[in-house]
């Protein structure tokens, strides 16, 4: 996606991203100054970690990208571990091996908000991403990074600022799309919220700009703003007939900027 998506990013003196996610975006991108916002505290925490205690961190979660964690029982020692801990950091440090042995590299938690991953059952040990990790943690430096809904990040936004939001997609034609992050639904209520608040943000001075599934839902959501639209792979599916190429859509406001 990135290809398509950072040529529609206008310059400005700050990127925020309510939605932060794995991050691809602002790595990719070239900001002076960034907000990163996720709902996910469990993410949260390995952004704030990787800023404030980058070599404890790296070390800790590396040394459990060994043999002896290389099994079933194994991985599921630590899922328990990371579901009876309460302590941010500690959560964080296992999270990297959770997401590497862990099916599709998914983040899914039950209602009850219990991490419920099932093992992948990797042929190979997985590679440790310490040179992406060390490279995160120098970009970082340059970021604030907070934890809660999209709204407290979008507030921040101004003359100068570009948002942009990747929110969990509404359904697509293809199917129901995956929005399990947290404990918490992300409907379409919480669509038109966002819409809202970011028309608010616009008024501020702010450019934003929006990805969600391309249908008709989302046009009539979207109406009045610029709309790019594009094809993607997705490869996150359970089920490999689901996996393939769909069709996205990047809406922006306000509509006279040119991100040329």
């Amino acid at each position: 996606m990135l290809p398509s998506l950072l040529p529609l990013l206008p310059p400005g003196k700050r990127l925020i991203e309510p939605f932060v996610g794995a991050g691809s975006i602002f790595l990719a991108a070239n900001y002076p100054e960034y907000v990163l916002n996720d709902a996910n505290s469990d993410l949260a925490a390995v952004w704030v970690a990787l800023k404030s205690r980058p070599n404890e961190f790296i070390a800790r979660a590396e040394a459990y990208f060994t043999n002896d964690y290389h099994s079933q029982n194994g991985y599921l020692k630590i899922r328990a571990e990371f579901n009876s801990e309460v302590d941010r950091f500690e959560r964080a440090v296992r999270l990297p091996y959770l997401n590497k042995f862990g099916f599709n590299g998914i983040y899914r938690v039950s209602q009850r908000g219990v991490f419920n991953v099932p093992y992948a059952n990797p042929k190979t040990l997985p590679a440790f991403p310490w040179k992406e990790m060390q490279a995160a943690s120098d970009k970082l430096q340059a970021c604030m990074v907070l934890n809660g809904g999209f709204q407290c990040a979008i507030s921040l936004a101004g003359i100068g600022d570009v948002v942009y939001c990747d929110p969990p997609y509404l359904d697509s034609a293809t199917g129901k799309s995956f929005t399990s992050y947290t404990s918490t639904s992300f409907g379409l209520q919480q669509h038109l919220e966002l819409v809202k608040t970011c028309l608010q943000a616009v008024d501020r001075g702010a450019t934003v700009l929006i990805s969600n599934h391309s249908t008709s839902q989302t046009r009539e959501l979207y109406r009045g703003w610029d709309i790019d639209e594009f094809l993607v792979t997705r490869s996150v599916s359970a089920k490999r007939g689901s996996r393939g190429q769909t069709m996205e859509l990047v809406a922006k406001l306000p509509k006279w900027f040119d991100a040329a």
